[in-house]
């Protein structure tokens, strides 16, 4: 791809208000490794090298509406340096305070005692920082947790750290408050500075395709599908990257090279979501964070389910068509979908088909995506009357951890009678499977303990699960047997407690 349709001056984004421009760095490099290695910027760490502890938490920005920025906190460990193009990098070398001093996080974190051996503590201000640049209002305890979920320490036992994260943004606030009876709100300076920032990630934007070639390797980030369908027409072989949540790791566990690399993070009919009759549409770069509202909006479960995807690190890169394209029989987000019909959009030189999900998913490894062909999105039906739909991941750990069994139900009642039923587990089989043997033995049937009785005999004939280090196959399927008997529960009886909630949780919301 050369001339008019594409760009060749290298990677551009801001580090801090700094402008970079990198035209001759391998594409495979971690944001994480530039930081340390190029720009000599090593308050940002690694820990586990995959997207799990936190320590390289940094803060993307990028472009929203004329003036305004949004912050995300990301993994520098497992993002490449091409999703830089066009955003600006914020690391805890570039936090300060009024007059250069201490950011009102790094400072509460002093005040609290929030830091012991000090490892982790450049990600936790990160993560605070972001906290402080987003929350509207003062974050009760659970929004913490959230935001900091994806920061392990080993050290504090996290109670100083959570006391930060209360001063911090109290401080944020109150300083925003006596700005604005002074007349001076730090507020406008803030935005004053964003409309600067983003103006300046206006003039680096393009609407020509990135694209690198040299010594290094082959890298390409279109900015529509048909740019995209005319690379993957010429290079099959290329290896597509959205969030990284997964391919980040073939690089720092692996040791693979992704070459061709083609970013989709940047292709504008892949990161839309919108309404189209009765079907919530779902570009497949949409990260979960940004659909978990649109979502959550028709499905609580399902929303729920997304809140515990990864970490808010993970969420904010990891993308709905990355979960669904990389055929992952414990991908978290394709039970779900599947159970409540969803349909795949694929696309080829332009030309689209679609398809519903659960026929993607051929074996393990093997999905039904020809070569050229990529995932466009996902179309999930909208909720039609009460919400019936019932979704559990269960785990070693709550968050940040990977589903030993996922079940999602989703099961239609007619005076008292199943009517339909479409029930589909993660964790049970090669790929995520529906349990067809199961929504058989219990439609047309009064919705009783016998007939749930009756599906869980019927969940030995559709599935042999495996044993592995998540679960042993005896523990999986008495597991699947009993998320079906728990649906039955909270769906003729909600006064029965079905669900933990802790102290914490009854007391924040």
């Amino acid at each position: 791809m050369t001339g008019k349709t594409a760009r060749t001056e290298g990677i551009r984004f801001l580090l801090g208000e700094e402008a970079r421009q990198l035209e001759d760095i391998d594409p495979n490099t971690t944001v994480l490794e530039y930081l340390r290695r190029v720009e000599g910027l090593t308050g940002t760490k690694e820990g586990c090298a995959e997207g799990d502890c936190g320590a390289c938490t940094v803060v993307v920005a990028e472009r929203s509406g004329d003036d305004g920025l949004t912050y995300r906190t990301v993994n520098a460990c497992i993002l490449f340096i091409g999703a830089l193009d066009g955003r600006q990098l914020i690391t805890v070398e570039h936090l300060q305070g009024a007059g250069g001093g201490l950011h009102p996080v790094q400072r509460a974190m002093v005040e609290a005692h929030a830091s012991q051996c000090g490892f982790c503590t450049p990600g936790f201000v990160m993560s605070l920082f972001a906290l402080t640049m987003n929350a509207t209002d003062t974050p009760g305890r659970r929004r913490i947790d959230d935001e900091l979920a994806g920061n392990l320490c080993r050290c504090t036992g996290y109670g100083p750290i959570i006391a930060a994260a209360r001063q911090a943004c109290k401080v944020q606030a109150c300083q925003d408050q006596a700005g604005q009876e002074a007349g001076q709100p730090p507020a406008e300076a803030r935005a004053q500075t964003e409309k600067r920032i983003n103006q300046r990630l206006r003039r680096m934007e393009s609407p020509e395709t990135l694209h690198l070639k040299g010594r290094h390797g082959e890298y390409f980030a279109p900015k529509t599908a048909a740019a995209l369908g005319e690379i993957l027409a010429r290079r099959p072989d290329a290896t597509m990257v959205a969030g990284a949540t997964d391919a980040g790791l073939w690089i720092t566990k692996q040791g693979r090279r992704l070459d061709p690399m083609v970013y989709v993070g940047q292709v504008a009919e892949l990161k839309e979501i919108h309404l189209i009759d009765e079907f919530l549409v779902i570009g497949a770069a949409v990260t979960f964070d940004q659909a978990h509202q649109a979502i959550a909006g028709e499905y609580a479960d399902f929303g729920e389910l997304i809140r515990r995807i990864g970490a808010r690190q993970v969420r904010n890169q990891g993308t709905i068509g990355g979960n669904i394209a990389n055929g992952s029989p414990i991908g978290d987000s394709p039970p779900a979908l599947i159970a409540l019909g969803a349909t795949l959009v694929l696309n080829r030189g332009g030309g689209l088909r679609e398809m519903p999900l659960e026929d993607f998913f051929i074996e393990y490894g093997r999905q039904d995506l020809n070569p050229g062909e990529f995932v466009q999105a996902v179309r999930l039906p909208r909720r039609r009357g009460e919400d019936g739909f019932r979704c559990y991941k269960v785990a070693k750990r709550f968050d940040q951890d990977i589903s030993a069994v996922l079940g999602a139900f989703n099961i239609t009642l007619e005076n008292g009678r199943v009517a339909r039923a479409r029930i589909c587990y993660g964790g049970m089989a090669g790929t995520p499977q529906r349990a067809l043997a199961c929504e058989q033995a219990i439609i047309g049937r009064p919705w009783t303990e016998e007939t749930v009785r009756a599906g869980r005999r019927a969940l030995r004939r559709d599935f042999t699960p495996m044993t592995d280090q998540r679960a042993g196959a005896a523990y999986r399927m008495a597991v699947a047997q009993n998320l079906l008997t728990k649906a039955h529960m909270e769906t003729t009886n909600a006064e029965w407690p079905t669900r933990l909630v802790g102290k914490r949780e009854a007391a924040h919301g």
